[in-house]
């Protein structure tokens, strides 16, 4: 459990390598001016991209693929926040994209069965220089 808890956005670069093996991930870094990408292909051919500054922050992640990433290990504590926006009073949403607006947290996904998507962002943590058009 300790190991998953340092696993999520707005977690340490170590935090990249625990997602490599937890979604049984291959990995492939590029490093730009202002952020690292560090693209994990899934066996299922899924993408997840984890953005992270040059202090290793993870300021970003995105996916797409046939299903949803474990988004409990790639959001980590962000991840009640995403289920508590999404909720209705019947209990969970299941069906329709997710999302989650605040000043401190931003998710967007859509997608249909089979082909699904994806990007959370911590806008504070952005580094400078930073645009979203970056994330695709």
């Amino acid at each position: 459990m300790a190991t998953a808890a340092q696993a999520a956005l707005g977690g340490a670069y170590a935090s990249i390598a625990v997602d490599r093996a937890h979604l049984g991930a291959r990995v492939q870094s590029t490093a730009t001016a202002t952020y690292t990408l560090h693209t994990l292909t899934l066996a299922n051919r899924g993408i997840v991209k984890e953005f992270t500054r040059a202090d290793g922050t993870v300021f970003a992640i995105t996916w797409r693929g046939p299903g949803r990433p474990d988004l409990r290990q790639l959001l980590g504590a962000h991840f009640d926040t995403l289920q508590a926006d999404n909720a209705t009073q019947r209990g969970p949403r299941i069906r329709r994209p997710l999302s989650v607006n605040r000043p401190d947290f931003v998710v967007e996904s859509g997608g249909h069965s089979g082909a699904c998507w994806g990007v959370a962002v911590l806008p504070q943590l952005e580094p400078s220089g930073f645009s979203l058009s970056d994330l695709n």
